[in-house]
This record gives structure tokens, sequence and C-alpha cells, in this order.
């Protein structure tokens, strides 16, 4: 059954878009570095009835995100959409971490996105549709988070690259920008955030979007109409 593959499956907006996925009936992959992570969150989904798979596995490796992967096309099919949610969110200034931190910080922002969508979506394209989304976020660069305005800058380019890419073979490559701190029970709560990745996925061809950007003065979801 194919489903949702959920990277980088956090307590916070991980959880949350994998619940809202859940409740359309979807199976659900959920992929983090962590296990413990990855089984807590799965265990936040039972009341759902969803087939639910946790894997473990560091997006910047790329053999082991393969192998993660496949496991999930094994389970459950060539997935319906990805989400691309792993990061490194820290503050830090210009010259305040070294060259090894930098390339750290971009190979979960950026790279890991990147091989993610190069072992997927061109499984999607045999089909001939599928939905390839990323939490972006810093809609403007700040200097208190320099690494993470790169990463996230890097990030949009890439959902740029991907959509020239794959557009004609059916495929919707999006970001989801979140331009705020995430925490629940604020404007930025998780599972209205959430709410943003399934209005792309399900949107009709004709009116896809490249990006919906969630901000402190954003509508809730559920008056929204794209």
């Amino acid at each position: 059954m194919p489903g949702a593959v959920i990277l980088g499956a956090g307590p916070g907006l991980g959880r949350a878009i994998a619940r809202r996925f859940a409740r359309e009936g979807l199976s659900i992959s959920l992929i983090a570095r962590n296990r413990a992570t990855v089984e807590s969150v799965a265990a936040t989904l039972a009341d759902l009835e969803a087939p639910v798979l946790g894997l473990s596995a560091d997006c910047t490796d790329e053999s082991a995100l393969r192998t993660a992967l496949e496991k999930t096309y094994a389970a459950f099919g060539v997935p319906e959409v990805v989400v691309y949610n792993a990061a490194i969110i820290q503050a830090d200034t210009v010259g305040e971490l070294s060259v090894s931190d930098h390339l750290d910080a971009w190979a979960v922002n950026v790279v890991g996105a990147h091989t993610a969508a190069a072992q997927v979506i061109p499984k999607m394209t045999r089909s001939g549709s599928g939905t390839f989304l990323v939490t972006g976020g810093m809609p403007a660069p700040k200097r208190e988070y320099v690494s993470l305005s790169l990463g996230k800058a890097g990030l949009r380019t890439l959902v740029d690259l991907l959509d020239q890419e794959y557009l004609s073979a059916g495929i919707h490559v999006a970001a989801v920008t979140v331009d705020g701190p995430i925490a629940p029970g604020t404007a930025f709560d998780p599972d209205d955030i959430a709410e943003h990745y399934w209005t792309l996925h399900s949107q009709p061809r004709e009116l896809w979007q490249r990006e919906i950007v969630h901000t402190e003065n954003s509508m809730p979801p559920s008056r929204l109409r794209y």
C-alpha cells in the first residue's frame, strides 16, 4: 500500500506530518537517525490504525538512507509522498563555526534532501505521479543563524531545480517554509503547519504550488483556500 515517507521523523513537526497523512489512510514510513525517536513517534500513531514502519538512518549516510528507503518500498511500494524534514537548527554567526561544522550542517540541511530525491523521485516517475516535499525556513536570512540561513536558501534552490527536472514527469516538488519557531499552542503549532503538507500533496495539478509560507500571521489552515 503506497503511502508517505517522513525523513526527519521527530516528535514535533515530523510527528504532526505523519499523523496528518495517516488520517487520510496512507501507510507511514518513519525515518530518523535515532531509533528511540522513531519508536516514540510510531507509538503516537497507534490510535489511527495506519500501517507504520519505523527505520533508523542518518540522512547524511547515502548507503544507510538508500537501504532505509528500499525497505519502505519493500513494505509498502513506491511512496505517494516523501517529506524531507531533517535539519540542524542552531544559532551561529559569521565566522563562529569551523569549516567542518558548516559542512556537517550543509550535509543535513541540503545534501540529505538531494540524496533522498535522487533515490526516490525516479521511481515515482515510472508511475507518472508523486510528491516530494521539504521543510523550508528562513525566507529572509538572519545574521544570528548563518548556517541555517545558508542551508534553507540551498534547499529552496534544490526545490526549484527538482521542479525543473521532474515537473513534466508529473512530480510535484514543493516546500513548506516555516517563518518562526515551531511550538504547540502558538502561531507555529506543528499540527497547523502539517496541514500545509497535505494541501500540497492533494492539490490538483493545475493548482500546484512550489511553496507555502507559514508566518505568525497565517490564517488557521482550516480557513485557508488554495
